[in-house]
């Protein structure tokens, strides 16, 4: 097994705009193990969320390649691109992506519904995570009933519930 979650090499980014090429990063390579914790840092508009895109298989960089687990993503199909964030990857977005027809313990639970697991020991590990994260008692609020702290709790919890390699 490869011993690296994540290698990055040479990543490039660009983005074609009325006024001319935007070059976001370029020669972006860094290695990441499993379990380690990478912080992001950078002023507003020089790409953080673009590099994320393409770490959750979202976006594709302009050249440069990605590596999961030693498995160049530029081979994925569509098919396993979805796979690998139904199953891999858990995305936490800024503005939460909470489903505003469903209370929290729903929207911490759709990872597992989408995957097709069992729905007791879903529900039932669904509660721990959100004891964990100090939301049990708001389990059947809907998200415009939640602070915006709680809003951003309940999609790390939603994140933490996929049990995945990649946050």
């Amino acid at each position: 097994m490869n011993k690296y979650l994540l290698e990055l090499k040479k990543i490039k980014k660009n983005f074609n705009h009325k006024n001319g090429l935007i070059e976001l990063f370029k020669n972006v390579s860094i290695k990441i193990r499993p379990g380690e914790l990478v912080a992001l840092t950078g002023p507003s508009g020089s790409g953080k969320s673009s590099l994320l895109h393409i770490l959750a298989l979202l976006e594709s960089p302009t050249s440069g390649e990605l590596f999961y687990l030693g498995e160049n993503t530029k081979k994925f199909t569509e098919n396993r691109k979805n796979h690998m964030r139904r199953n891999k990857i858990s995305i936490i977005f800024q503005d939460n992506n909470l489903l505003s027809d469903f209370s929290t313990i729903e929207n911490v639970l759709m990872p597992l519904i989408i995957r097709g697991e069992d729905y007791k020991s879903s529900l039932h590990k669904a509660k721990k995570i959100l004891n964990e994260v100090r939301l049990g008692d708001r389990q059947n609020h809907f998200p415009s009933e939640l602070s915006g702290g709680e809003q951003q709790r309940v999609a790390i919890a939603r994140s933490l519930i996929s049990e995945t390699s990649l946050i």
